[in-house]
């Protein structure tokens, strides 16, 4: 998959990417960061890309004319799914991230002051997305986390491929509580069902702990999964905590 990514500052968004999982990801093709520097686009002979907004208001607007010659640079013509950060857009999610890891090329907009001419994002046809209620200085980290999660969907980026699929959210809850040696630390034991061997009790434990983890730490979540899955709503998996033999579980 190409990642195109507008922004005022590409040194931070290739430093942020080419680490790690994506930069071995990079390295193998799997993936292909593209960071597009706006002020290369801009007329402005100090390189200037933003002014005043119309209208009055505090703070400066990015201009639509080196944000779209950035776009159409990047893009080449091609028809492809066009992002912009903005806490205004729709919440990202692990099911957008799922959905948008079928696609092959995404131009994610980094936007900056009080945001972006209006045009632009419309010529662009630019999906708002917002990866939480909060403000920040920029657009750069929300593409990179946007494109993290999307990139670890991709077959090979990881190197186990159920790692994915058993995460939070991988099936709607929050992911149970892990353990490692060694089997007693500080005083605090590793659950002994974990230790059994026995795999169908395992998995039935890890089922639990992630309604009992869901319920306790996201209800939204947990009643949306139940409504999916009335079955597991019984006692004998997500019933009241003071119910269950407390264990120590750790953090995740």
């Amino acid at each position: 998959m190409v990642f195109n990514i507008l922004t005022l500052f590409p040194g931070m968004v290739e430093a942020g990417l080419n680490t790690s999982i994506l930069g071995r990801a990079a390295e193998k093709g799997l993936i292909r960061i593209n960071a597009v520097d706006i002020r290369d686009f801009t007329e402005n002979r100090h390189r200037r890309v933003d002014d005043y907004t119309y209208g009055g208001g505090a703070g400066m607007l990015m201009q639509a004319q080196p944000v779209y010659d950035a776009f159409l640079a990047a893009a080449g013509g091609r028809k492809h799914r066009v992002i912009y950060l903005t806490p205004q857009g729709r919440l990202f999610t692990q099911e957008y991230a799922a959905e948008l890891a079928a696609e092959d090329e995404i131009t994610l907009v980094c936007g900056h002051y009080e945001g972006i001419d209006e045009r632009a994002l419309e010529a662009m046809n630019a999906e708002p997305v917002s990866i939480g209620d909060y403000v920040l200085t920029g657009g750069e980290l929300p593409a990179m986390v946007l494109v993290d999660a999307v990139s670890r969907l991709i077959p090979g980026v990881l190197g186990n491929h159920e790692s994915a699929d058993t995460e939070s959210f991988g099936n709607g809850l929050l992911e149970y509580p892990q353990y490692s040696r060694p089997e007693e630390w500080m005083g605090m034991r590793v659950p002994e069902i974990l230790l059994s061997g026995d795999h169908a009790r395992v998995d039935a434990w890890r089922l639990e702990q992630s309604l009992l983890r869901t319920k306790e730490r996201r209800p939204d979540l947990y009643e949306k999964y139940i409504t999916e899955h009335p079955e597991e709503k019984a006692g004998k998996r997500a019933g009241n905590r003071k119910n269950t033999k407390k264990t120590h579980t750790g953090l995740q």
